[in-house]
């Protein structure tokens, strides 16, 4: 597996509970990867189901969940456009989001029929996006290894609703992405409310480990700069 190592550096440095997994856009199935062990209610329910093994989901299996299925990129035959236009109704009803906004939300433009899920550790291709679930100390050292906490750059695309709106976003931009997440990603992920989600494009996977592990390094140092201080101050206090 080609991704082996680079998966074991990325979890190791950033001490992740969770596996980083992929999403690979194909036309069909690789030789030897079955379909879904189980029906889902959601696109993001894959991501969790990723971290047990590599499988390969058709469009079809993605319909449970038609924001997800669009921006995921793919064709709607009519029921799921009608599924989609009555779940948009009613987030504009409930002025979850305006009327205006679905038009802008972000989707995967490349024509594919499926995608190959799973962990970063099996994967024997480069894939199209990594996926990993941070603490908010993790997303520090990750968002210190994208440059974005530097003053003299710009800040790193951070999205919110959909959860999934960020993969599109992380492919489009050749660069990884950071996203809160949603109500729906929260409950069909299941995932901790303390963790973000980060979307690193497949192109960008070495440069972004190597940062991480360079930042790792980094952060150690200054927190033993900072608790030398810390036990100074502290003697002084008690002088």
């Amino acid at each position: 597996m080609i991704f082996s190592e680079t998966s074991r550096r990325i979890t190791d440095t950033l001490g992740l509970a969770t596996p980083p997994i992929t999403l690979t856009f194909a036309a069909e199935a690789p030789d030897g990867v079955s379909g879904p062990s189980r029906e889902v209610p959601s696109a993001c329910t894959f991501w969790r189901e990723a971290e047990k093994g590599t499988f390969f989901a058709t469009a079809e299996h993605h319909y449970n969940c038609p924001i997800g299925s669009m921006v995921m990129g793919f064709p709607l035959p009519e029921e799921v456009q009608k599924n989609l236009g009555e779940v948009v109704t009613g987030m504009c009803e409930q002025n979850y989001i305006s009327p205006d906004e679905p038009p802008k939300i972000p989707v995967v433009a490349d024509q594919h029929a499926g995608i190959v899920y799973g962990p970063l550790s099996e994967c024997v291709a480069r894939p199209d996006l990594v996926l990993l679930w941070a603490t908010s100390r993790q997303a520090m050292i990750c968002n210190e290894a994208l440059g974005a906490a530097s003053w003299l750059s710009g800040s790193p695309t951070v999205t919110g609703r959909p959860g999934c709106s960020a993969l599109p976003l992380a492919m489009d931009q050749g660069h990884p992405t950071i996203s809160l997440g949603c109500a729906g990603m929260r409950t069909f992920t299941g995932i901790g409310d303390d963790r973000l989600l980060f979307a690193i494009p497949g192109q960008a996977l070495e440069e972004f480990t190597e940062a991480v592990e360079k930042t790792h390094r980094v952060n150690q140092h200054m927190i033993g700069y900072y608790k030398e201080q810390q036990q100074k101050v502290a003697a002084t206090s008690e002088s």
